[in-house]
């Protein structure tokens, strides 16, 4: 893109020089995914950033354990939404969210195969992401079992930023009042520094046995048991503040954004028509889904709508907490979902792979 221009390449520049143009591309666009309010801006944006930065001929690449470190404190983020409430109301409406998360699981991998079995993405890459839901997990999780991470971000963050879109439409028609919005959380809230000390040693102690132990997808998983385990017992209450949670999607999308090129860039094109509409395909049944629940079990229509949708946790969370939906239930249908995902996915693929054959995992 650089040389094309005749600007001249990234790579002549000194790296403190090439660090602060990454840092700034990425601020920009953060700030502007932001200000739209857009799903998962930082990790977007940065993502976004990076991969602009590649294309400038940029030598930059994050080393294994700022990466590893990144995904303890990711995996500490999706511990402290298993909580002994969510799981209470797991165990209390078990047959709906039974019934709520097979069908969905089902019909997303039966687009994943399809989307495998017509080669439209290489290797497993379709598998991992049309798993609905644990988007950030599944990325990290699929390169650590062979994908090519680039292709899954690409196809996991199409789909969340449809699915919060339409997950917005809906719950402006059956409930989120005209104009309303969450508060934006302060980037430096006060924070208990005990409860902050124990999270980062539980984050990066599990990140790091997870590194050396080569578990896959270990950095992530290992934090993630730990903190749920000591979380339920009441042993840590997980406290991640928004300027933490921002440096670790930063690292992440700085990760995978450096990877990309252009080939790469030219077969997402290609590919990006056949990934929205298999996501809007997937949305649309979870719609029919939703209207089926407010038929069987007397769901209010958002409530139904908001506890099928094909990912996006953070963003229907939001949604549900400034409206009337039923939140307990919600988040226990995704969580559910959730945490099925996370167990099935690595079989899934491996299924997948030896049925068709799969010969090669990247581009």
């Amino acid at each position: 893109m650089f040389r094309q221009s005749g600007l001249p390449s990234l790579r002549f520049l000194p790296r403190s020089a090439q660090w602060a143009i990454l840092s700034l591309m990425s601020a920009v666009l953060i700030g502007g995914l932001a200000a739209i309010q857009l799903p998962a801006a930082v990790l977007l944006g940065s993502m976004a950033g990076a991969i602009l930065f590649a294309m400038g001929d940029g030598t930059l690449k994050l080393g294994h354990w700022p990466f590893a470190l990144a995904q303890g404190v990711l995996g500490c983020l999706i511990a402290r939404s298993i909580t002994p409430a969510v799981l209470t109301e797991i165990t209390a409406d078990w047959p709906v969210v039974l019934f709520g998360v097979g069908a969905v699981i089902l019909v997303s991998s039966g687009l994943g195969w399809l989307l495998a079995r017509r080669q439209v993405l290489p290797g497993t890459t379709a598998i991992w992401g049309s798993a609905p839901g644990a988007a950030s997990a599944m990325m990290l999780m699929a390169e650590a079992h062979g994908a090519d991470v680039r292709l899954v971000a690409v196809m996991l963050y199409v789909r969340v930023v449809l699915v919060a879109l339409a997950a917005s439409v809906v719950a402006r028609i059956w409930g989120l009042p005209e104009g309303a919005a969450t508060a934006a959380a302060p980037w430096f809230p006060p924070v208990a520094p005990w409860d902050l000390a124990a999270t980062l040693v539980v984050a990066l102690a599990g990140a790091a046995l997870g590194r050396v132990s080569r578990i896959p997808a270990g950095p992530l998983l290992l934090p993630m048991v730990l903190a749920a385990l000591l979380q339920g017992f009441g042993l840590l209450d997980v406290v991640l503040p928004p300027w933490l949670l921002a440096a670790s999607y930063t690292l992440v999308g700085w990760s995978i954004g450096l990877r990309f090129n252009r080939p790469i860039l030219m077969y997402v094109a290609r590919a990006l028509p056949r990934l929205a509409a298999s996501t809007m395909l997937l949305i649309a049944f979870c719609g029919a889904f939703a209207a089926l629940l407010t038929q069987l079990v007397g769901l209010d229509p958002l409530t139904a709508y908001l506890a099928t949708s094909p990912g996006g946790l953070d963003s229907v969370a939001i949604i549900a907490a400034s409206s009337q939906a039923d939140l307990a239930f919600i988040m226990a249908m995704q969580t559910a979902r959730f945490l099925v995902v996370l167990a099935i996915s690595p079989a899934l693929a491996r299924f997948t792979a030896s049925k068709l054959k799969i010969p090669s995992q990247t581009v």
